[in-house]
């Protein structure tokens, strides 16, 4: 019997990286899975192989965040499949890196849209399904909030909102016994951040440097404190960042 036996988990932006390393892990610990994706069906596919060959349960779901319409079906599909809910993991994010007189306002609204609105969606959609016994809503923000590096002025603030909607939410739906904390993980080495041609060049070098456990994490690094907010192991915690970030800050 893992952790969570018995619990159903949906996990935002799972086809890869993070979200992808959170998913497998809730499985192992016995959760069946909803991996989201907005894209990338095959990463989706993939990571739903995986489970399931682990001896896991999961399903690939479409859908975009900041769409209503798409976070109503992702749940509906949820509970056509599993029956219940109990786990919300706010994954799904985008991020671009210029300086300030580079942002532009398209580039604004596709940060905030993906990154705090379609956090919000998915949530306020999610309550909707959890049962009496309540649930655990993990988001994933940034350790970007404490650093506030040059050249994330947009990103940055994305992950400060949902800093801010960690506590709001979690003084909202205590009352319901729905946990809301988030995870701030420091660099992590991704998908994502390869094809951004961060690996090897000096960003990288400086988030290494900044780090006291001296190397960049990976989603093997995250993914056992998302199990540990999706358990009761943290059943009196709630309103709390964690920061995951080999000591950064």
């Amino acid at each position: 019997m893992g952790k969570l036996t018995g619990k159903v988990a949906v996990v935002t932006g799972a086809s890869k990286g993070i979200g992808a390393g959170i998913a497998k892990g809730l499985a192992a610990e016995g959760a069946a899975v909803v991996v989201n994706y907005a894209s990338s069906k095959e990463g989706a596919d993939r990571v739903v192989s995986e489970i399931v060959g682990s001896g896991g349960k999961a399903i690939a779901v479409q859908g975009d965040v900041s769409k209503a319409a798409d976070v109503q079906r992702l749940f509906e599909a949820t509970k056509k499949a599993f029956r219940r809910l109990d786990v919300l993991v706010n994954n799904a994010g985008v991020y671009q890196f210029a300086p300030l007189e580079e942002v532009t306002e398209d580039e604004f609204h596709r940060e905030f849209n993906t990154n705090v609105l379609g956090l919000i969606l998915a949530t306020r959609e999610a309550v909707k399904h959890f049962g009496p016994e309540g649930g655990s809503i993990i988001n994933i923000g940034s350790v970007a909030t404490v650093t506030t590096p040059p050249t994330s002025v947009v990103y940055t603030a994305t992950k400060g909102a949902v800093d801010m909607v960690t506590r709001v939410l979690a003084k909202e739906l205590g009352a319901r016994k729905i946990r809301v904390n988030s995870i701030n993980p420091g660099g992590v080495e991704t998908e994502g951040v390869h094809a951004a041609g961060i690996i090897g060049s000096d960003f990288e070098k400086q988030m290494v440097a900044a780090t006291p456990l001296g190397r960049l994490g990976q989603p093997d690094d995250v993914a056992p404190v998302a199990v540990f907010l999706a358990s009761e192991d943290s059943a009196w915690m709630t309103g709390e960042f964690l920061l995951v970030s080999g000591g950064m800050r």
